[in-house]
């Protein structure tokens, strides 16, 4: 049974009133800097003497000059883990993976490999994830390298009405289409 996808009528409003609680109940979304408090976390675990996240009597401190900004405010995530953005980056790993059991679009080799991508490389579907990988790491690259994220710039500050999220957006979508014109030129 091929999974129904959700109607944008649908999908974007729910996504909308998300954003919107997420706002109002807690911060705007972005996720890119967790990434790095995760692997302070990870790093803190495996050699908890290097001093990476330390804790005073004013909170965690932490001798990463990036971890250290802002008050330590990413060295007080680090040092404790179970605060909002951490929960939050975890639930939206765990949600897209219940989401793709109940949706039943778990890959499960060949079939459930888009004829699009079929057509472009033949449709090895280990080389799809391959590629989804290293097209993460560019993206966390440069979203990182540009002080944000997808989610921050794009999403977040487009609610916000902020320049540098329209920017951002005309920016990723000015690249995305040639992107994908050169890499998907047969059609599926």
């Amino acid at each position: 049974m091929k999974p129904m996808p959700l109607n944008w009528k649908i999908g974007g409003p729910l996504l909308g009133i998300v954003f919107f609680l997420a706002v109002l109940l807690a911060k705007p979304i972005g996720v890119s800097t967790q990434f790095v408090v995760l692997d302070a976390i990870l790093w803190n675990l495996q050699q908890p003497d290097a001093g990476i996240v330390t804790q005073t009597a004013e909170g965690f401190t932490s001798t990463n000059a990036y971890l250290a900004k802002s008050g330590g405010a990413l060295a007080d995530e680090a040092g404790n883990p179970l605060t909002y953005p951490v929960v939050f980056v975890l639930a939206m790993m765990v949600g897209a993976f219940l989401s793709s059991l109940i949706r039943s679009t778990v890959p499960k080799g060949e079939r459930n490999v888009p004829a699009m991508y079929r057509a472009n490389t033949g449709g090895f579907w280990p080389l799809r994830w391959v590629l989804a990988f290293a097209g993460g790491v560019l993206v966390l690259y440069g979203a990182r390298l540009a002080g944000g994220c997808t989610s921050g710039h794009m999403m977040s500050g487009m609610m916000q009405t902020s320049v540098s999220g329209y920017v951002f957006a005309f920016g990723a979508f000015l690249t995305a289409f040639p992107t994908a014109m050169m890499l998907l030129k047969k059609e599926g």
